[in-house]
């Protein structure tokens, strides 16, 4: 008996023992990281990326010190693929671990692919050392060749596919490089005898069919369709192949055959074509169909919250944005720590105008991931919605400082530093870019609205002419770009050069170029009053005052529902009849800074004019709402009213803007009946009558107001307005329904927030 016990004693100590071993293993950092390290790399086996992308976060926080799992990310992300996460990991892997051959390859990779040339030669160097000390290393050859190519090194590039080839004649991506590079020299046959013997030498191989394939496919050779089906007769289940196959369907306009071949893609057992089909029907236009299929993908996997995103995507696109609410309500009821759902609901509750809702969603996200610049950059966009700028611009810079690749958040605070009077801190935050980013077009021309903004003049026209010549360049055949500057009215493929390019010539007192780039812009943005206002000046500054009026007329005319464009004629008209040689060109001046949001230059020009007008304060009184400075717009109409005390667009702004102030409704009723008197079937009017009334509490009459104004003509501001006209007379259905209107208008509406809180989700 005491023999029994002892052992039980025995076996039960070693029970406990090992118990307590495996709770002291468990609470070790450095297993429990390798085994996030593990389940990360069975996650990209199975080519779960965002799953794996978890896995080796955890083990970085754990082992921040450990090169490993840096370098697990950074594959994580390049298979996703998500470049600038990917080369931030390799760089972290390289400051862990300086020598780790396999970040510096990846990194060397990435590097080589980049449009700066600094960072090609580096890449060079980089693969050149890893050959030097393993010249059987193929990626590295491969690597180097790229490299070269990018740098003109043609002939090097190619001893070294060569060698690599010498080394190992089935290697593809040697075969694909010197294809690539046979082309580059425009050998079209040598190109393809290259994958013609990668075929040879990898004859059960369908990845250099599939390669083959796709060169007949760019040269529109009938063989392609041939090609991949030789690919498909070798594996059926090809993926690539059957990609291909599909798009060459499609584009053959052979559509019945393309939704067989997706069909068939999205039935493989690889997570990444599941979506294909679905998305082949809705880019076809079978939107009912597709969204079915992609209820079908999210309920064959409840825990893929990538098909969850997908599913909610097309919920919204097709307004069903309830449904979508509810699928996120129930993952975060079954999971509060997802933060994907809550992200993906804070958009959905902007959209509805919930913007505290959404930015507790946030910042409960920001709970579990608190240094999550996309986190940072979702509440950006809450407090944009809201018009709480300086907000947004913290949120924006905590975003730049967690994720510095992050491009379109550095654009955005640069764009809101130049609005705000800031333009040279934007001028150095665009200075501050990752070096690969900094000949992006969109930076390139948002640092030069910031020099523009300082007077940089010549530095903003030579950054813009080396952007035009590289575009030039990239699509011209090789050798025959000619650098130096645009050529005036000559198109621009990218969006906002042209308006740059004419804005420059202005300033630089080159007119008749100022206004063939102008009327570039306008066959391209026929609304673009910035460059109408160009076509004014530039007209005004030659002694032709009187046909850039004449050919702003006639773009009014060909856009007679733009209002934006019929209120910039009416302004042109008003200051040209007040004093048709100085004042018509200053206002047009004014108009096109506060069109570029450069209102502190557009105040200096409007208050050092020499005897400004009615109309100078009208726009200034504009320009100080849009800025949001209430006082100074109030004061600039009242001024208005000292010049013409029958002036009607002032008398309603002033009207507006004092209904909305403390103790000021009385005044402003004095100035909206005045305002209805002298322009009694304007729209604005009436909504600022209507509204006037509703702040004194005479809802009755806002109402007849606001109907009237929205029959004239509709807008977002105004349907909310009667929204809450409707609810204070007690006709909740009118209420809700003009509410409604008004979020299908602009579901952004900052206003909106108040009354759907009172009255409840649309």
């Amino acid at each position: 008996m005491k023999t029994q016990t002892l052992s039980r004693i025995i076996i039960a100590s070693g029970v406990i023992g090992m118990a307590l071993a495996g709770a002291g293993c468990a609470r070790n950092p450095a297993a429990k990281a390798a085994q996030f390290l593990k389940n990360g790399r069975s996650f990209m086996e199975k080519k779960d990326y965002s799953r794996a992308i978890l896995q080796f976060r955890n083990a970085v926080q754990l082992q921040p010190q450990d090169a490993e799992p840096y370098y697990q990310l950074g594959l994580a992300y390049l298979a996703k693929p998500d470049v600038q996460q990917a080369t931030a990991c390799f760089r972290k892997t390289l400051q862990v671990a300086p020598k780790h051959p396999g970040a510096t390859l990846k990194l060397a990779g990435l590097m080589a692919a980049t449009p700066v040339r600094a960072n090609v030669v580096r890449a060079e160097q980089m693969a050149g050392e890893l050959v030097a000390a393993a010249p059987g290393n193929l990626e590295a050859l491969d690597t180097l060749a790229a490299a070269q190519v990018r740098l003109g090194k043609i002939d090097d590039a190619e001893q070294h596919l060569m060698e690599a080839l010498r080394r190992a004649p089935a290697h593809l991506e040697a075969s694909a490089g010197l294809a690539r590079l046979k082309l580059l020299r425009k050998d079209v046959p040598g190109a393809e005898q290259a994958l013609r013997d990668a075929v040879a030498q990898n004859s059960k191989a369908t990845e250099p069919l599939v390669m083959l394939g796709e060169f007949y496919q760019a040269m529109k050779r009938p063989d392609a369709e041939q090609t991949f089906q030789r690919a498909l007769h070798l594996d059926a289940a090809n993926g690539p192949a059957l990609y291909d196959l599909g798009a060459l369907l499609m584009s053959t306009d052979r559509r019945p055959e393309a939704d067989d071949v997706y069909r068939r893609l999205s039935a493989l057992d690889d997570k990444r074509y599941r979506p294909i089909h679905a998305q082949y029907l809705y880019s076809a236009g079978r939107i009912p169909e597709a969204v079915a299929e992609f209820e079908k993908l999210a309920a064959a996997a409840p825990n893929d919250r990538e098909a969850r995103s997908r599913l909610i995507a097309a919920y919204v696109s097709v307004e069903r944005v309830a449904d979508a609410a509810r699928l996120l309500d129930a993952a975060l009821q079954k999971n509060p720590k997802d933060v994907e759902a809550r992200l993906e609901r804070s958009r959905i509750l902007v959209r509805q105008g919930r913007y505290n809702d959404a930015q507790m969603d946030l910042n409960e996200a920001l709970h579990f991931r608190p240094d999550s610049a996309e986190i940072h950059y979702a509440l950006s966009k809450v407090h944009e919605a809201r018009g709480a700028q300086p907000n947004r611009k913290q949120e924006l810079n905590e975003v730049v400082r967690l994720q510095p690749a992050m491009l379109q958040a550095r654009l955005e605070l640069a764009q809101l530093l130049t609005a705000s009077g800031e333009a040279r801190s934007a001028v150095e935050l665009l200075n501050q870019a990752p070096a690969q980013q900094r000949n992006t077009p969109a930076l390139v021309l948002d640092r030069n609205w910031a020099l523009i903004t300082t007077g940089h003049l010549a530095e903003a026209r030579a950054a813009l002419d080396k952007l035009l010549a590289g575009v030039r360049a990239a699509s011209a055949t090789p050798g025959a770009a000619t650098p130096g500057a645009a050529t005036p009215g000559a198109a621009s493929p990218i969006p906002g050069a042209a308006l740059q390019d004419a804005v420059l010539r202005f300033r630089s007192k080159d007119y008749a170029g100022a206004r063939a780039a102008a009327e570039d812009v306008l066959k391209t943005e026929p609304v673009n009053v910035a460059a109408m206002a160009l076509l004014l000046d530039s007209q005004a500054a030659s002694g032709h005052l009187d046909k850039g009026i004449e050919r702003v007329k006639a773009q009014a005319r060909q856009q007679p529902a733009a209002a934006a464009v019929q209120q910039f004629l009416g302004q042109v008209l008003v200051a040209s009849r007040a004093d048709p040689k100085l004042a018509a060109a200053d206002l047009a001046l004014a108009q096109l800074d506060i069109a570029e949001n450069r209102l502190d230059d557009a105040r200096r020009r409007l208050t050092a004019m020499p005897a400004p007008g009615a109309q100078a304060f009208v726009l200034l009184g504009n320009l100080e709402e849009r800025a949001q400075n209430h006082a100074q717009a109030i004061a600039a109409y009242r001024r208005v009213l000292e010049l013409d005390p029958r002036n009607a667009p002032a008398l309603n702004n002033l009207a507006f803007l004092l209904s909305e102030s403390a103790g000021g409704t009385d005044e402003a009723l004095k100035y909206a009946e005045q305002a209805k008197e002298l322009a009694p079937r304007d729209a604005a009017v009436d909504d600022t009558l209507g509204w006037t009334y509703f702040h004194k509490g005479i809802y009755a009459t806002a109402v007849k107001h606001l109907e009237s104004a929205n029959a004239r003509e509709s807008t977002a501001r105004r349907q909310y307005h009667l929204a809450m006209a409707y609810w204070k007379t007690g006709d909740q259905k009118r209420s809700r329904d003009s509410l409604k209107a008004a979020l299908r208008m602009d579901p952004t509406l900052p206003e909106s927030a108040a009354a759907v809180r009172l009255m409840g989700p649309q």
